[in-house]
């Protein structure tokens, strides 16, 4: 697992296999900052001209590679442009984007040191700097291997350790930030390493059960629900679901309690679906492979509850995690068949590809027994999303309050999210003539907000509440960008964390 250090030591005296410097993109020049500043000092003024040489012109994600020849203690620059700055400076994302970047393109250096955010004295802004440098280059060195057969050669090895070169290594605030980081790191690999999970290896039961081995190392109480359990506990949306598969469905509750007073408890509940052939609405053969990853919100829970016990938040935190295969069989549930969930309300099935809102109805019933002052919930749920918002951008829809807190919190963490409204119309659409709800609309308008609609009928009145559609942006089709490798993204750890903490630092100030 790579490391994160900080040093404020002189260039002069470091040493690493690469140093990451960035540049903005100039009207004639690329813009050195104050990291290619420094080093353009120990090389003697040398900087300019290599960028000019090599063509390099500051825009945002260009990589631009040195070889040094002996000039200075670093074999290797990486130049990264941080686009054109605004406002005088450079935004945040754009240097996490340029550090995963930077990171990616450094394939065989062991260790590298990290001058994206620094600054010869700390200014207003200096710590989401360092954030971001931190975070973007430990997620780019994220591979995930568990599958090939041969070790990669050491050239094509991701670092192992960044430096991240500040003012002050000995700041209290730092020496926090950095655990945090290192944290948020941990956790993303680990859904990472989840969705990119082959469907054969992680089922529901499997699912489980590495949930469990995480939870418990974090210090979490963990109860997980089989069949039997679930029959009885009258999840009949999950059992729904998961009645095609030879794989039997699990439900996870996974239960933080703080070692000091909860200032306030909180819901978490993510879908779980560890392979969606569409059931017996089967979908088209083009891109099923990439169905493993429809449990993509249940891995970001799992990994947000272990994240928020290791930081030992101040909250009540109670994960619901529904998890199960939709696959076509004898007894797979089928359309115009009726679903009783837990709380009594009852769906028809008009689709059984919508089988994540059918899961997640028994789950965000339960969280809401809990009775928490919030609650928020995400998942891969609909194609509509991606139509809508592209693959690069969540939707998210619930209660005002929060949705607008969730929006703020993407915004500062770097995830793209976008806040959808819930049109009472488009409410009347899954209305049915023979139970409560129907699971679908045949009505293929405004999918992504059909979708909120049925999962608002299942949270409890008064009770404020999120769903975060990450059907985009949770799983990356294409080529690795800024600090996204290809497959699982991890996303959105990073705004539900920044979220829950603005959550609790508003209830103790109340």
């Amino acid at each position: 697992m790579p490391t994160l250090h900080a040093t404020d030591k002189a260039l002069a005296s470091l040493t690493a296999d690469a140093i990451i410097v960035g540049i903005g993109k100039g009207k004639t020049r690329p813009l050195l900052t104050p990291g290619a500043q420094a080093l353009d000092d120990l090389l003697d003024g040398k900087l300019p001209d290599a960028l000019k040489v090599l063509s390099a012109c500051g825009g945002e994600g260009e990589v631009t590679r040195i070889a040094t020849l002996g000039a200075g203690p670093f074999p290797v620059v990486a130049a990264v442009g941080l686009g054109a700055p605004e406002g005088g400076g450079y935004s945040a994302e754009s240097i996490r984007r340029a550090a995963g970047s930077a990171v990616r393109a450094l394939h065989g250096r062991r260790s590298v040191l990290n001058a994206l955010a620094y600054e010869a004295n700390a200014t207003e802004g200096s710590l989401d700097r360092i954030r971001a440098a931190g975070e973007g280059a430990l997620l780019g060195t994220y591979r995930y291997l568990a599958h090939k057969s041969k070790t990669p050669p050491a050239r094509d090895a991701p670092a192992q350790r960044v430096d991240l070169l500040v003012a002050d290594a000995k700041d209290r605030a730092l020496k926090a930030e950095l655990r945090r980081i290192q944290a948020v790191f941990t956790a993303v690999a680990f859904t990472r390493d989840l969705v990119n999970a082959p469907p054969n290896d992680l089922y529901p039961a499997e699912f489980a059960r590495r949930a469990e081995v995480a939870g418990k190392a974090a210090g979490l109480r963990i109860e997980i629900l089989n069949e039997k359990a679930l029959a009885k506990g009258r999840y009949g949306g999950v059992l729904a679901v998961g009645s095609g598969s030879d794989r039997k469905p699990r439900l996870v509750r996974m239960h933080h309690t703080p070692s000091v007073r909860a200032v306030c408890k909180i819901a978490i509940v993510g879908k779980g679906i560890t392979f969606d052939s569409g059931g017996i609405s089967i979908k088209p053969a083009a891109k099923m492979d990439e169905m493993k990853s429809d449990m993509a919100g249940a891995a970001a829970m799992v990994a947000t509850a272990c994240l928020i016990a290791e930081l030992g938040l101040p909250v009540e935190l109670i994960a619901t995690i529904p998890m199960a295969e939709n696959l076509p069989s004898g007894t797979a549930y089928r359309p115009a068949d009726v679903v009783t969930f837990r709380n009594g309300k009852t769906a028809e099935i008009t689709n059984t590809d919508a089988e994540g809102r059918v899961v997640l109805a028994d789950a965000i019933a339960r969280a809401c027994e809990d009775e928490p002052d919030w609650l928020i919930e995400t998942s891969t749920l609909t194609g509509a999303a991606r139509i809508a918002l592209g693959a690069r951008t969540a939707g998210v829809m619930g209660s005002d309050d929060l949705r607008g807190r969730v929006i703020a919190a993407s915004e500062r963490s770097g995830e793209a999210m976008w806040a959808m409204p819930l049109p009472p119309e488009l409410r009347k659409g899954i209305d049915s003539s023979v139970a409560d709800l129907i699971n679908a609309n045949t009505d293929r308008l405004g999918g992504m907000l059909v979708g909120g609609h049925f999962l608002s009928e299942f949270v409890s009145e008064g009770t404020e509440w999120a769903h975060i559609d990450i059907a985009g942006p949770a799983f990356n089709s294409g080529s690795a960008w800024g600090y996204n490798p290809k497959g699982g993204t991890g996303v959105p750890i990073r705004t539900l964390l920044t979220l829950i903490e603005d959550l609790i630092a508003d209830a103790t100030v109340g």
